[in-house]
């Protein structure tokens, strides 16, 4: 079974309250280039440096333009942003734009995406991973992955994977899953019990790892350029 996504230090976790106490960034339908105070608050709080940040905000520019001209990331937007393909649509890419729209107001701001994507940054550490691989997969926001829950997002990662699998190679390992990570045999998977089984299956993590966000500036040179040359004019 593979796994999805997290972000930089336990104290640096995406959350409604880290957000709301944010320097102010631009407001909907602003074209105002943020300050150079909030790149630094930005860096301070992900893995990536200023310089990164603020490369990332040309490519931010781009994104959020490239369907609606807004100065917002809408959902397709967000998949190309994760994955460089804005083709595909499904659960699991549901499932990230819920978690890192955290205004929950159906965009995704400068802010919320600097931090959605230091969640898949190499050097966030796999603790942090692992938590929100779990809320991925509550689907329900119960608190618990439930069978079904499972079984939906392995599809959903199936299908983005472009991999087909029968019915019946699905349910084995939904139900090898549940053997080996419900270790308290309640039909469901809570938090403490899906954090021994990513120990045992680091594998499961896979996905919630870009490795190219290790250097921004090597990933995105054109955005790079751009921006140096928009700042020598």
């Amino acid at each position: 079974m593979g796994c999805i996504p997290s972000k930089v230090a336990e104290n640096k976790s995406l959350d409604t309250h880290t957000v709301q106490n944010m320097t102010k960034l631009p407001s909907k339908g602003s074209q105002h280039r943020p300050h150079h105070e909030d790149f630094s608050f930005l860096a301070s709080e992900t893995p990536f440096s200023v310089s990164e940040v603020e490369s990332l905000y040309e490519l931010f520019k781009k994104l959020s333009a490239s369907i609606v001209k807004d100065g917002f990331i809408s959902k397709e937007e967000l998949h190309f942003a994760l994955f460089r393909n804005s083709n595909k649509r499904n659960l699991f890419v549901d499932r990230i734009f819920d978690l890192f729209d955290v205004n929950r107001n159906e965009h995704i701001d400068f802010g919320e995406f600097i931090r959605s994507l230091s969640v898949f940054h190499p050097r966030t550490p796999e603790a942090i991973k692992t938590r929100y691989a779990f809320k991925l997969y509550d689907l329900r926001h119960t608190g618990y992955i439930e069978r079904e829950e499972l079984k939906e997002m392995v599809l959903a990662i199936l299908v983005e994977s472009d991999l087909t699998l029968s019915d019946e190679v699905v349910e084995t390992i939904v139900d090898k899953t549940f053997v080996e990570a419900d270790s308290k045999e309640d039909g469901r998977i809570d938090l403490e019990e899906w954090k021994e089984y990513v120990e045992k299956n680091p594998s499961l993590l896979k996905n919630m790892t870009l490795p190219y966000l290790m250097d921004v500036t090597l990933a995105f040179p054109s955005f790079v350029l751009d921006a140096e040359k928009e700042e020598s004019h």
